[in-house]
């Protein structure tokens, strides 16, 4: 068995590209100017773990992201209210992302809390009930981060652009203006979220420290770190299993939409991915050039140039990290796969894709090697890169 002195220089390379050491400062948020600011970062905290965020009291944020399953819920379909169709997206490294869910369909932080927030099986909410509920319990807070809230005398309980028709129409029976003021409150909810998920990322693992013992020739550092079969899946993983040309770099994520050929799931309408999502962005009244965003035009570099149609779309998904992947079982855009080893074994295979087409070719991987690279994938477990005290429920006692 070959071990980690015989990595060669351009291996090396690559080690060291997907290593945590890697990872540049987090990108500021043009389109958020409260993104760093520890008062929006407070206020968030307590946001995303309040479940008066919904319509029945029981759904917040927390309840699909919980800190400890890796800010995920374990679950192939994700519950709120309701049922979703896709399974929940951990939010730890989030902020590096220039697209979110696993379509792209948002294009910020605080544009994807919003989503989930008006969606009628997740958090089941509306605008005026939420802007209401910021001015009732949040007045000082908010308007420490964001300024003095507007008079919201006469407006309504529930009014919004959800599903909902008695709540839909309520909204359009609104002026502009008021829509206007509800819509900047409703932003700025999302804004402080952000910040809050902006403190969330990967700390270091098992595999961080074996890159930086090999980086340093520290041979009998890095054979007692990774076992023989470890360092076999390592060498798999970035060689002929070919899995770095999308998971690359030190999120392990090319923040990129790939069709893989997932097969579809009983009883769930035709998902068609990134096909419907790069249209949904574009649209998006909080998306990086919107009247709500804090960003100039110059700064939106991936909306301008977004792709929003072809081929290519057409059943494709964002590529997840694989930091901490052991813990987020089950897998895909639909928890269709519910183990590592299932996944391994449909990139082994190389199925045709129900619709579209998948990028994959067989990998002739033997069952062996598959062992391999799924022992080296738990090798990426690690803390949240966060301090402990927002890790906790703020509404509950340590």
């Amino acid at each position: 068995m070959t071990r980690e002195q015989d990595w060669t220089s351009e291996q090396r390379s690559t080690l060291q590209g997907l290593s945590l050491q890697s990872l540049l400062r987090l990108p500021p948020d043009p389109s958020n100017r409260h993104a760093d600011n520890p008062d929006a970062v407070h206020l968030g905290h307590k946001l995303f773990f309040d479940t008066r965020l919904s319509a029945d009291g029981k759904v917040a944020c927390a309840s699909c992201h919980q800190p400890n399953r890796a800010f995920n819920d374990g679950l192939p379909l994700a519950r709120g209210v309701g049922r979703t169709d896709r399974k929940t997206m951990t939010v730890i490294g989030a902020a590096y992302a220039p697209f979110l869910f696993w379509d792209g369909r948002k294009d910020s932080l605080w544009a994807q809390a919003l989503g989930p927030l008006e969606s009628s099986v997740e958090h089941g909410a509306d605008r005026t009930m939420l802007v209401k509920l910021l001015a009732g319990h949040y007045r000082p807070e908010y308007e420490a981060v964001f300024g003095p809230l507007p008079d919201f005398t006469g407006l309504p309980d529930h009014a919004g652009p959800v599903a909902d028709p008695k709540v839909r129409a309520a909204w359009e029976q609104l002026s502009p203006a008021k829509q206007r003021r509800v819509n900047v409150v409703f932003a700025n909810l999302g804004k402080a979220i952000a910040a809050y998920e902006r403190r969330l990322n990967p700390g270091e693992s098992k595999f961080d420290r074996y890159v930086q013992a090999v980086l340093a020739d520290d041979a009998q550092a890095a054979s007692a770190m990774f076992t023989p079969d470890e360092e076999a899946g390592l060498r798999l993983f970035i060689g002929k299993a070919g899995c770095t040309s999308c998971h690359n770099g030190p999120l392990f994520t090319n923040q990129e939409f790939h069709n893989t050929g997932i097969p579809l799931v009983p009883g769930l309408s035709l998902d068609l991915g990134r096909a419907t999502g790069a249209a949904q962005v574009r649209d998006d009244e909080f998306n990086c050039l919107g009247a709500y965003s804090d960003a100039n035009r110059t700064d939106c570099a991936e909306l301008r140039y977004l792709k929003a149609d072809g081929q290519e779309l057409n059943r494709a998904f964002k590529v997840p990290t694989l930091r901490n992947i052991a813990l987020t079982a089950p897998y895909m855009h639909a928890g269709q796969k519910p183990t590592l080893r299932a996944v391994l074994r449909h990139y082994n295979e190389a199925p045709a894709a129900p619709e579209g087409h998948s990028e994959l070719q067989p990998l002739n991987l033997s069952e062996k090697n598959l062992q391999q690279i799924e022992a080296f994938l738990r090798t990426l477990n690690s803390p949240v890169d966060a301090t402990a005290s927002l890790l906790r429920n703020p509404f509950t006692r340590p």
